[in-house]
């Protein structure tokens, strides 16, 4: 994309992208939330699309015009059918919390229990923290990760489940680098008399490509994002029961939601079937190859990683014993043109905005078509910024390293 339209009547815009574009290209960026889409993907998202009005759903718009919207639609929820196996899809909301808000308002009342994973344990905002709506709605009980471990307490889950009987158990994480089993969750739904509620957001990309187990035989309502390792535009879906697709489709629009984004959409549909594709497999594959190195990298240069290792696209890096904090590791990281993003443990005992972790993630490095080699070298310099990081001249030499490395592996 050239942007010539933009430069001449919005110069101070073109020159952001153009920046945005430099910096992309130009650092190795290690947040697991983030991804590159392909070309095809941006290209759709800035398409005429989103000029289009097209309230309701295929064949029942409030809008005229609309038979090409409706193409895309559906070729979106055929398709993301086809991946995940689910019965029943929306593809209408505009993020993951937009997603997760449509399941609530659908079968919760205010005031009613629901039972999900701490925000400071690696769970989500919108997973029932005070300060979202979730929380403000809805009263949360937590459950969280075993101290000695680092792994989901299950028998924990199981007993808070049954002490507080929570209308709705939500399972997900934004930062858990473990397998989620997702039957034994199923099952202490079931006996405590809960619905199941999975967001994915995180791994869908590895549950699409099989790498990872799927909650769709086992949960109520499956949401998620289709950026992050689905590689799709930046937006939300859910997936249902049958039994459940009315109540979803209503809350969504005309519920939460009015027009929904068309060029969004048509982006989601051209996301999937690259994710039906061999080639997304295999990259979903080295994603966790190359997660999996460089935990083991940096346990090598002396970091904890929480629960020891990674078994899926992300990890969570302990820096207590290295004498810096979250917010200065992230700055200094930044410096020699490694982007990453501060993160709580568990147990933190500093405050969000500060943190006493990292949370690092492969889908954009592997994207790049970055491998063992590569993610070596990126653990080295990781671990010398961190080990330097007071000394500007030795940062502005381990940057030189990671210049090269991004030269090397081009993107757009």
């Amino acid at each position: 994309m050239d942007y010539e339209n933009l430069k001449m009547a919005d110069p101070e815009v073109y020159d952001a992208i153009r920046n945005e574009i430099a910096r992309e290209r130009k650092n190795i960026v290690l947040i697991a939330s983030e991804n590159y889409t392909s070309p095809a993907v941006l290209e759709v998202q800035g398409s005429v699309f989103t000029n289009k009005y097209a309230e309701g759903y295929p064949g029942k718009r409030y809008y005229g015009g609309c038979e090409y919207a409706d193409i895309v639609e559906n070729l979106a929820v055929r398709r993301a059918k086809d991946v995940f196996g689910a019965e029943h899809v929306n593809v209408q909301p505009h993020s993951g919390s937009q997603a997760n808000m449509a399941v609530f308002f659908a079968f919760l009342k205010p005031g009613d229990k629901i039972l999900s994973m701490s925000l400071s344990h690696g769970g989500h905002l919108s997973h029932g923290a005070s300060v979202n709506f979730s929380g403000i709605f809805y009263k949360t009980v937590s459950y969280g990760v075993n101290r000695d471990t680092g792994y989901i307490d299950y028998d924990e889950v199981r007993r808070l489940a049954l002490e507080n009987r929570p209308k709705l158990i939500l399972v997900g994480a934004s930062a858990y680098s473990r397998i989620i089993d997702f039957r034994v969750f199923s099952d202490i739904a079931k006996e405590s008399g809960a619905y199941l509620m999975a967001d994915i957001a995180h791994i869908a990309g590895l549950v699409a490509a099989g790498l990872h187990p799927s909650p769709l035989p086992h949960a109520d309502f499956v949401t998620t994002t289709t950026h992050k390792t689905l590689r799709g535009p930046r937006g939300g879906m859910i997936m249902c029961r049958a039994e459940h697709a009315k109540a979803i489709d209503k809350m969504i629009f005309p519920g939460i939601q009015g027009g929904p984004l068309v060029h969004v959409i048509a982006a989601k549909a051209v996301a999937l079937k690259e994710a039906l594709e061999q080639k997304f497999r295999d990259y979903q594959a080295m994603v966790i190859k190359n997660a999996k190195t460089l935990a083991g990298e940096l346990v090598k240069r002396g970091f904890k990683i929480i629960s020891g290792g990674t078994d899926n696209h992300m990890m969570l890096v302990d820096l207590t014993s290295k004498g810096i904090t979250g917010k200065d590791a992230e700055e200094a990281l930044g410096k020699a043109c490694i982007t990453v993003n501060k993160n709580v443990i568990p147990y933190d005992k500093r405050p969000p905005a500060v943190t006493s972790g990292i949370r690092l993630g492969t889908p954009c490095v592997t994207t790049r078509g970055m491998g063992g080699a590569e993610i070596v070298e990126i653990a080295d310099v990781l671990s010398s910024v961190i080990q330097n990081n007071k000394d500007a001249a030795a940062i502005s030499a381990l940057a030189q390293r990671i210049d090269s490395l991004c030269n090397r592996f081009p993107i757009y």
